[in-house]
């Protein structure tokens, strides 16, 4: 019989078959009555200082095979198992083995970007700067990088399952933007997927996000601690004494730091607050106009409202009109992020100015290695007082009776 050089045998005595497939390798044995699964030796080769899928398999009690069966999702399994073994992954910190490519180098092409809300002008500004940064030489197909936007809808669970998802897929690099939250858990939970990341390869920035202690993210944090404090000494300067705050969430490290500057400025005046004068709601123009309402019904006699972002300043101004008040002439409205509306509405707000698009830009070369982190790793962005026609001096004593008329009659209407 003809030699074949690409042949192989068959195990059939003097039959050989010309094949170019490669000979499949044969599982090597694990402990006895078992053999080792392919998934499990891939994941010996590729990630020998991670958890294995024997130890997933072994934490959430079933077969190796069974943990591969979720992970790929290509074989029917019981909603209870597939909790299981979920469970188990997360709470080992799993790290599935991402496409072909990602297989043969430390990361992929891929680039997370979370924002809370795609839709809010402040994360939309970030998020595109961000991808312009992304494009262009650095990944190995064609050198391009792909931007993946993940919208967390400000759950801290999607934030947490983002991150995981991005670390399985040995992302290049991750961006996170906006505000943290508030939550011990969390936060110790976010800096352990922050390290994992890290430890990988992973670049890790956080824009407009205070920093991540003892982890090796870049962190581009805004002041917004500075810029409530300015906005507020403003209206103080122009003579507002009763100034109502309409602030965000309260688990966020936006809301409080924003605050903290308003609270400071009016400690510094010898105004003493009101606990009155505070309402929390989201970030959007709805609780904007209720909060508004809410301020009104509880002091008729506020001279000034400082929202927590400048949406939420337009449902302030938009209450305001539906009760009857002039802006700035009865009451003084001030904003924050200077979006780009702000400049356009009747009167144009008063905001404090973040430079959104180049802290964005910035966060993406820097993810993309384009440009030195800051020394130390922290670099403060701080914002600009952007004075408009939305703040003015307060009214005279003479025209509080009509105001507070005015605002009283609203109440009684809206309940």
């Amino acid at each position: 019989m003809p030699s074949c050089s690409r042949g192989r045998t068959t195990g059939v005595p003097g039959r050989k078959v010309c094949s170019t497939r490669p000979e499949p390798r044969s599982p090597r044995r694990g402990p006895p009555g078992r053999m080792t699964t392919y998934d499990e030796m891939r994941d010996r080769r590729t990630d020998e200082m991670t958890v294995t899928l024997a130890d997933v398999a072994a934490r959430a009690q079933v077969s190796p095979a069974t943990v591969s069966r979720v992970l790929n999702g290509n074989y029917p399994v019981a909603a209870s198992t597939r909790d299981r073994v979920l469970r188990a992954v997360d709470e080992l910190d799993y790290v599935l083995n991402g496409p072909a490519s990602a297989l043969a180098a430390a990361t992929s092409d891929l680039v997370g970007i979370l924002v809370n809300d795609i839709a809010d002008p402040f994360f939309g500004i970030m998020a595109s700067a961000i991808q312009s940064e992304i494009g262009g030489p650095g990944g190995r197909a064609g050198g391009e990088r792909l931007a993946v936007v993940c919208n967390t809808g400000g759950s801290p669970e999607r934030e947490l399952t983002y991150l995981t998802l991005l670390q399985r897929q040995r992302a290049a690099a991750v961006v996170l933007t906006g505000g943290a939250v508030e939550d011990e858990p969390h936060a110790s939970a976010v800096a352990s997927k922050l390290r994992r990341l890290g430890e990988a390869g992973t670049r890790v920035v956080l824009c407009g996000r205070p920093p991540a202690p003892d982890t090796s993210a870049i962190a581009l944090t805004f002041d917004n601690r500075g810029g409530g404090r300015e906005l507020t000494e403003h209206l103080l300067g122009l003579g507002h004494r009763r100034l109502g705050y309409i602030a965000g969430p309260e688990e966020r490290t936006t809301t409080r730091h924003r605050l903290e500057g308003h609270r400071e400025a009016l400690a510094a005046a010898g105004v003493e607050e009101d606990p009155r004068w505070t309402v929390h709601g989201p970030y959007d123009r709805r609780a904007g106009y209720e909060a508004t309402l809410e301020l009104l019904r509880r002091d008729p006699s506020l001279t000034a409202v400082v929202a927590a972002n400048d949406s939420v300043a337009l449902g302030a101004c938009a209450a305001l009109r539906d009760s009857g008040l002039r802006i700035p002439d009865d009451v003084s409205v001030a904003g924050f992020d200077d979006l780009p509306f702000s400049i356009d509405v009747v009167p144009s707000l008063t905001t404090v100015r973040l430079p959104l698009a180049e802290a964005g830009a910035r966060a993406g070369r820097i993810a993309m290695g384009r440009e030195e982190p800051p020394p130390g790793g922290i670099a403060t962005v701080r914002g600009e007082l952007m004075v408009r026609g939305s703040s003015g001096a307060p009214r005279t004593s003479s025209d509080e009776t009509r105001t507070a008329g005015a605002a009283q009659q609203s109440a009684a209407g809206e309940a």
